[in-house]
């Protein structure tokens, strides 16, 4: 369907600042197209001034004034010529976009441990026996059972993480399951049924 003067904001040029509107962006390409550079002045302080009053929020921000003086240049892509009250040079730097940041790729053997519970184990095979690798044994083995339960990953049978605690640790870490209780808090076995409130 063709409609004759109706147009989608689809169809449209793209907004620098969507937040000021189509009609701010009319008045910033009108302001750039201005010959006089007294008028284009008047219009600038104009134009700042109903950006101001769109946003009275901003007022409490201690550089609202250069946030809007910024953002005009920015909407007339560094075109308008003015003498603008503030200094407008880190207003292209807004606009230029961040590196995109390198995600760190590792790879675990077993997914639902996680990465922090692997450099447990490595710090478990590097530590000499005593009461320090004790604790540490006695952690990490509770946080892998409340792995199991929470990613429901099967059981959370004591021997399958007595068994990768071993094989994880290069055999260091024994898990003597008759000495060893487990403490996972208020985590719920798979099974385990909720009370109900009454």
């Amino acid at each position: 369907m063709n409609i004759e003067g109706l147009d989608y904001n689809t169809q449209r040029e793209q907004l620098i600042l969507p937040e000021y509107g189509r009609e701010v962006q009319k008045m910033v390409d009108y302001a750039v197209t201005i010959e006089d550079r007294e008028n284009r002045q008047r219009c600038a302080e104009t134009i700042v001034g109903i950006m101001e009053r769109m946003f009275p929020q901003t007022q409490d921000n201690i550089d609202y004034k250069q946030k809007l003086w910024d953002h005009l240049a920015i909407m007339s892509n560094f075109k308008l010529d003015i003498d603008y009250p503030v200094d407008i040079s880190e207003a292209k730097n807004m606009m230029k976009k961040p590196q995109p940041m390198k995600y760190p790729k590792q790879t675990n053997p077993v997914k639902h441990y996680g990465s922090m519970v692997f450099e447990l184990f490595g710090k478990l095979k590097t530590m000499s026996p005593g009461p320090e690798r004790d604790e540490l044994t006695r952690l990490t083995a509770n946080q892998m059972k409340r792995n199991l339960i929470q990613w429901s990953h099967g059981s959370s049978d004591d021997e399958k993480i007595a068994s990768d605690l071993a094989r994880f640790t290069d055999g260091k870490i024994q898990l003597d399951l008759d000495c060893f209780r487990f403490n996972i808090g208020n985590l719920k076995e798979p099974g385990e049924k909720r009370r109900k409130r009454r």
